[in-house]
């Protein structure tokens, strides 16, 4: 099932007591919120498109091939800026994967 957002759209591709793993992609001049998670830790692997990642105060360019860990409380984001699709493979793991364990800084969409 795939599911969409403002920014474009995710799917769960495995999801058990261990891990849950997701290809998301945002649209070509989309971001997602700035956020972070209390009880999770994502590894990113950019697979498609280009695009900017922020990692707490660092904002860096980022294409396929690139991949980042971000721990549990790291605030973050990614971006679109490409012309093209920006898709990653986002494993989660740690205590818990559920939707609500998004602390969000910042977000153009106006969700909190």
């Amino acid at each position: 099932m795939i599911e969409t957002r403002p920014w474009g759209t995710y799917q769960i591709l495995l999801e058990d007591d261990n891990c849950k793993v997701k290809k998301i992609t945002v649209q070509p001049g989309q971001k997602l919120s700035l956020q972070s998670h209390e009880k999770r830790n994502e590894l990113w692997s950019i697979i498609e498109g280009e695009g900017e990642i922020t990692l707490d105060e660092d904002i860096s360019p980022t294409s396929k091939g690139m991949m980042y860990y971000i721990p549990a409380k790291k605030i973050h984001r990614i971006e679109n800026v490409g012309n093209k699709p920006l898709v990653f493979i986002e494993i989660q793991t740690g205590e818990y994967f559920g939707e609500d364990d998004i602390k969000r800084y910042e977000d153009i969409y106006g969700r909190v």
